[in-house]
């Protein structure tokens, strides 16, 4: 069967390698539909992600229909459309046994440090995928990946209907996070420098939206939050300056959410954390949210369709990435139906 793999950085290839198949009674074989390119599958194709080693079957972001099952799978049944949970943990480490698997010391991630699913068949633990109904389209479901790790964000920030949610940066990453915060009922505050993107957040639910490129931008955030400052600032930008900026603006009490993996330093002052007792809280994968991101795509909550720029057969993976060189584009799908 085919699959796609980096083979270093910069090299992607199209590559013949044996057909996935039942090992265990407990997996599932899995035909993949379609598949999304996220941010870090780009940090692996440009050699920027820490964690990534090669060669690499890239690929976390997958949909597709069970084929065959094991004899001792309960959960599913032949024709079924599921998603497939991003991560393997160990089960047994502090992390695992206090409901944090997500951060487990020996957590394998597809497509980062153990193949992924950018190939035409896939066999997984059937507790590593999840139903989803027959009428949602392959290529919009992949987005139920991303929306998890945004509804982990705002989890971990402890997301009320009263804050004042500051999201900086409204690009893939950015938008699955005002989609789903906008579902707690809360204010959005929304930074970036595109105007095209930051239209697209106020139809994502964005209260107000500011141009980053603004001279006058610390003073204009402070007047749309009651001169208080926003209550909790979820980093979606991801570099060193961008922490240092919004431990500035955070108001007192506030939470900064952050979800990069920039190993450059940050200059931040203790000062600033401690006499406004802040919380710096960092936000990875996420931890038992796929069932309820589920439900608010299948109950139309959330209905992105809108921000799937670009949809390649897998066999048009190099032109895929050639648009990402580009920069001009939001979510890429790669279609693996035939």
């Amino acid at each position: 069967m085919k699959a796609i793999r980096i083979e270093e950085p910069g090299k992607i290839d199209i590559v013949d390698i044996p057909m996935s198949r039942i090992e265990n009674d407990n997996e599932i074989l899995i035909k993949i539909m379609a598949a999304g390119i996220c941010g870090s599958d780009i940090g692996i194709f440009k050699g920027s992600n820490p964690v990534a080693t090669y060669p690499r079957i890239i690929g976390h972001e997958m949909t597709g229909i069970v084929t065959e099952i094991g004899q001792g799978v309960t959960k599913f049944s032949v024709g079924d459309h599921v998603i497939v949970k991003q991560t393997e943990s160990c089960g047994h480490c502090y992390a695992c046994e206090h409901g944090r698997d997500n951060v487990c010391v020996d957590l394998k991630v597809r497509g980062v440090n153990i193949d992924g699913g950018y190939r035409e068949y896939l066999t997984v633990p059937e507790t590593s995928a999840y139903k989803i109904a027959d009428v949602l389209d392959f290529k919009t479901a992949v987005l139920i990946e991303p929306f998890t790790i945004a509804f982990q964000a705002c989890s971990r920030g402890r997301l009320q209907e009263d804050d004042v949610l500051l999201v900086y940066g409204a690009g893939a990453l950015g938008s699955t996070i005002i989609e789903v915060a906008h579902s707690f009922g809360c204010k959005i505050i929304v930074i970036d420098i595109q105007e095209d993107k930051l239209q697209q957040a106020l139809k994502h639910g964005a209260s107000v939206v500011l141009n980053g490129k603004s001279k006058t931008l610390k003073q204009e955030i402070l007047s749309v939050s009651n001169n208080y400052g926003p209550t909790i600032c979820i980093d979606s930008v991801c570099t060193p300056s961008s922490i240092e900026f919004l431990l500035d603006v955070v108001g007192n009490a506030g939470r900064l959410i952050t979800m990069g993996f920039d190993p450059r330093p940050s200059a931040i002052s203790q000062f600033k954390i401690t006499a406004r007792e802040i919380d710096i809280i960092g936000s990875r994968l996420q931890h038992g949210n796929f069932e309820k991101v589920i439900k608010l795509f299948e109950n139309g909550t959330i209905n992105p369709t809108d921000m799937i720029s670009h949809i390649f057969h897998y066999t048009d993976v190099k032109e895929a990435f050639e648009v990402i060189k580009s920069g001009n584009f939001r979510k890429i799908v790669l279609d693996f139906s035939n």
